[in-house]
């Protein structure tokens, strides 16, 4: 008996014919089933032991050959004899696709094609019918064609895609003679005279392809096959080199002069790695998911091995060699495109969309003994040129800047060769630190040249602290890109603030970014202020030490150096403070402005928050963190000025109820004091003049009405936020109502404003993050949600089953871990209680915590809500039941408590849903 799983399938039915299909499935494919599932099961055992992921899909492109030999051996024998086979009785089997290649992932589709002679006979047609329901009822994905020859070549030559599936095509079994017919003829009559359109079409084809899975190789959860240099890119060099050199087996690129022996194992190698995390992928998924999405990196991290080190979790280790390796296929794919536009075979290139603005030149000279303008692009004279001076390597860079050029693939290649001359020296050479800063402050696109430079290896090799974040990613939801991509988008935002564009995102940047004294010091905290993410130790901190050491290097004085080095520690504090505090509480800008100290620190700190958040990721920066950013910038202005902030609270108060007196001019003045004398001090220092003219014709339409319980909403497109007022007899849980009512409607809470009136009315006002661009979807929302909160407020549903009915379990967040931390501080505002809270973001959780603090006998002044992501960061400010803040050690332990349990509890339930 074989130990050939499948001869002994074979073997099992013997060899009279069968009386039809149906009985052929039925003792067919439950053996088959079996051996393939074992395999499969011998292939995972065999990768989780030698981390070889070409091992594993050869082993699994193996197998599906013996099976589809089986399947089509069982039928010709027991369904379909052909014992005289006529000229048209005869069949090739032919694996295409990723399959032709030898290589079958776990969850991949198994693409085959029917080659017949002329034209499909009753015979053939059976034949192929009948394997094809066989492999169906296995559950397998196949995707198949049955043509001739000539309907091989006449569709390969109209279509793309069939072109380059007849280019991976490999002979399986059945008739030798018709695979090498179509395999000569497809080389003869397709691609010998096609090469610069097959490669054109490709380059566009992979260029919508990244564009669909995400532009940047650089994305957090980046897409394994189809995302920028995953497997796609390298299965597209090796269709275009094997379409140009005429080549079958990657190896043979070496011989063909495509890539170097180094190059050649750097493919290589990954090949090997991009395959191994493909099927780690699908066997951990069970499915043929492509993307590594954050719920599964940590999954697959530890199947692969990786563990902490060096500040670095294993998951975040993991993906720095995920990143490392798309770089190295963005290099080899820049070193095809090179040598094919060599041969001519590749159309002129495109260049940079942000260098396309500029002037072009065929050709032409730079005033330089190691450099020449070749076709447009920046190029060296000769090889020698980094070797006879290494600053070479930086001025390479600075000349492409400077003339508003690309640089020739050939010189990046060479550059990359050279990375091993960049030591102590050079990056201690004045003249080369002196191009880099030329670089980096540039008023072109600075952004694009530091890309290139990193990218060519360049960039991490001069500056070794920026080198340990190349390609190093935050594990978390909140950043869109690896670290030293969001360096440099930051530094591509903040020349888009100086060159006076976007200005309708950041007015207030544009207008002041002028006046700026310290432009320098500001392009290199902008590029600095993260390069110590990954270290033990504070990001702020160890990044200042980190400053301080490269201001001087980079021909700093030591003024710009100590700015830097103050920027590069409080990078967060604007954004923070903005964010999380009671801007018209006087302590909170009180605080702030005892940091800034000056006002030109004022606006260096604005421009780099902006620079910062807007390289975070797509929809990270929204109008309502602009106005946060710019109230807080205009209110820190007063006091650095010595202006109107010291002005009497009481004088405060009489100037803001004139102007509301003077938007009211329909009222009587009877009519106003009384409505005047409703609201505290704090309602008219905190509240601007246009909401307290909308908010008196709001009372005063409700009481006319008689509604004891009203809502009204108003969009703000600028801001990008939607606002709600609320008007409703006040009572402890008031807040925890409407906060749930929001959430149960999908609104999602960004600010929070609760004023009490001296006859126990409530109004209040709660910003939304904004849902929907157009206006009448979002107001429809709004009136959702307004209506959901009255029907709360009036008892007319039980908000706690509301909210719960309402808690999905993300099951992105699930791979996340935040520990949750309660802070209490009376030093933040002068007449309450700071409470912040942060943890594990979920549905429900702002309601949940305003529940706790209601149930704690506090009083919620304000409420400031921030998700990072995963993390959510809500600041309460509160006052005991007396309007006095909470000092008791023994009661701020309580509320510690208690706040802590709302995570406790969740996180319990969570893992009772998962166990369950």
């Amino acid at each position: 008996m074989s130990n050939d799983p499948f001869a002994r399938i074979l073997q099992h039915l013997g060899e009279q014919p069968l009386d039809d299909a149906a009985t052929l499935r039925s003792r067919l494919v439950p053996g088959l089933k079996a051996a393939l599932d074992e395999g499969k099961a011998a292939a995972e055992a065999q990768l989780l032991e030698k981390q070889n992921g070409l091992a594993c899909v050869r082993y699994l492109s193996d197998q599906m050959d013996a099976l589809v030999r089986t399947v089509h051996d069982a039928v010709v024998r027991h369904l379909y004899p052909a014992d005289n086979p006529s000229t048209g009785e005869r069949l090739a089997v032919v694996a295409t696709g990723g399959y032709g290649r030898g290589t079958l992932a776990p969850g991949s589709d198994v693409d085959l094609l029917f080659l017949l002679p002329y034209k499909q006979t009753a015979w053939s047609e059976s034949v192929v019918e009948a394997m094809l329901y066989v492999l169906w009822d296995l559950k397998l994905k196949v995707g198949h064609a049955t043509r001739s020859v000539d309907e091989c070549l006449r569709e390969g030559a109209a279509d793309m895609t069939i072109r380059t599936s007849l280019l991976e095509a490999r002979f399986l079994f059945g008739d030798r003679a018709l695979y090498d017919t179509l395999i000569e003829r497809f080389d003869r009559e397709i691609v010998a005279s096609t090469a610069a359109d097959f490669v054109d079409a490709k380059l566009k084809e992979r260029d919508a392809r990244v564009a669909k899975a995400g532009a940047s190789r650089y994305l957090v959860e980046p897409n394994v096959k189809d995302g920028k240099g995953g497997l796609r890119d390298l299965n597209t060099l090796f269709w275009i080199a094997k379409y140009v050199y005429r080549v079958r087996e990657p190896e043979e690129l070496v011989k063909a002069g495509l890539f170097t022996p180094e190059e050649f194992r750097l493919f290589a190698r990954c090949e090997e790695f991009l395959w191994r995390v493909r099927c780690h992928l699908h066997f951990a998924t069970g499915r043929a998911e492509e993307r590594l999405t954050f719920d599964v990196q940590r999954i697959i991290a530890e199947r692969i091995g990786s563990t902490a080190r060096g500040g670095l979790s294993g998951v975040e280790r993991f993906m720095k060699s995920y990143f490392l390796i798309t770089k190295d296929v963005g290099d080899l794919t820049a070193i095809v495109c090179a040598e094919l536009e060599a041969r001519q075979a590749k159309r002129r290139p495109v260049l940079d969309r942000m260098l396309g603005r500029f002037r072009r030149r065929r050709g032409g000279t730079l005033a330089d003994d190691d450099f020449l303008i070749d076709n447009d692009r920046i190029n060296v004279r000769s090889e020698t040129a980094f070797e006879r001076d290494p600053v070479n390597l930086i001025r390479l860079f600075w000349l492409a800047d400077r003339h508003n050029l690309p640089i020739h693939p050939d010189a990046t290649r060479l550059a990359t060769r050279s990375l091993s001359l960049i030591g102590p020296s050079l990056r201690h050479d004045p003249e080369a630190n002196r191009l880099f800063l030329d670089i980096l402050t540039s008023k072109n696109v600075p952004e694009v040249v530091l890309r290139r430079m990193n990218e060519a290896g360049v960039l991490g090799r001069f500056i070794p602290e920026f080198g340990r974040i190349v390609a190093m990613m935050q594990f978390n939801m909140y950043h869109h890109y690896t670290v030293d991509e969001h360096l440099i988008r930051s530094i591509g935002v903040l020349t888009e603030i100086e060159a006076g564009h976007l200005g309708n995102e950041h007015p207030l940047a544009n207008q002041i970014f002028g006046t700026i004294r310290n432009r320098r010091a500001l392009y290199v905290a902008v590029f600095l202020h993260d390069i110590a993410k990954g270290r033990p130790q504070d990001h702020s901190e160890a990044g200042t030490v980190i400053a301080r050491k490269l201001g001087p290097r980079f021909g700093l004085s030591e003024a710009e150096t100590h700015t830097v080095a103050w920027l590069v520690e409080h990078h967060l504090l604007m954004s923070n403070t903005a964010q999380s505090r009671d801007l018209s509480d006087p302590a909170t800008i009180k605080s702030f402005a005892e940091v800034v100290q000056t006002m030109e620190r004022l606006k260096l700190l604005l421009v780099l928050t902006i620079a910062d958040i807007k390289a975070v990721g797509p929809g990270v920066w929204t109008g309502w963190k602009g106005q946060l950013l710019r109230n807080l910038y205009h209110e820190t202005e007063v006091l650095l000025g010595g202006g109107v902030s010291d002005m009497a609270r009481s004088e405060r108060v009489r100037l803001a109820q004139d102007q509301l007196r003077a938007e009211l001019p329909d009222w009587s003045q009877e009519m106003f004091d009384a409505y005047a004398a409703r609201h505290s001090p704090a309602y008219w220092l905190k509240t601007d003049e246009t909401r307290r003219a909308k908010q008196a014709r709001f009372v005063k339409n409700a009481e006319k009405a008689g509604r004891t319980v009203s809502t009204c909403h108003e969009t703000d497109e600028f801001r990008g936020v939607t606002e709600l007022t609320i008007l409703s007899p006040d009572h402890p849980r008031l807040l925890a109502i409407i906060t749930g009512a929001c959430a149960a409607a999908g609104g999602n809470i960004v600010d929070a404003q609760i004023f009490t009136t001296t006859d126990g009315m409530a109004l209040d006002t709660i910003v939304l993050s904004r849902a929907f661009d157009r206006d009448e979807d979002e107001l429809r929302r709004a009136e959702r949600v307004a209506k959901g909160i009255e029907r709360a407020l009036k008892g007319e549903v039980k908000i706690a089953d509301l909210v719960n009915g309402k808690r999905p379990v993300k099951e992105r967040t699930k791979a996340f871990h935040v520990p949750p931390e309660v802070t209490i501080d009376n030093s933040l505002s002068n007449r309450q209680t700071v409470i912040e809270v942060s943890g594990l973001d979920r549905p429900g959780l702002l309601y949940d915590l305003t529940t706790a603090l209601g149930k704690l006998n506090l009083n919620i002044a304000s409420a400031h809500i921030v998700t990072f992501g995963e993390k959510a960061v809500d600041v309460f400010y509160v006052t005991d039941l007396t309007g006095t803040k909470v000092t008791h050690a023994g009661r701020q332990a309580s509320i510690r408590r208690t706040l802590l349990e709302v995570f406790n509890t969740e996180e319990s339930a969570s893992s009772q849903r998962r166990s369950a």
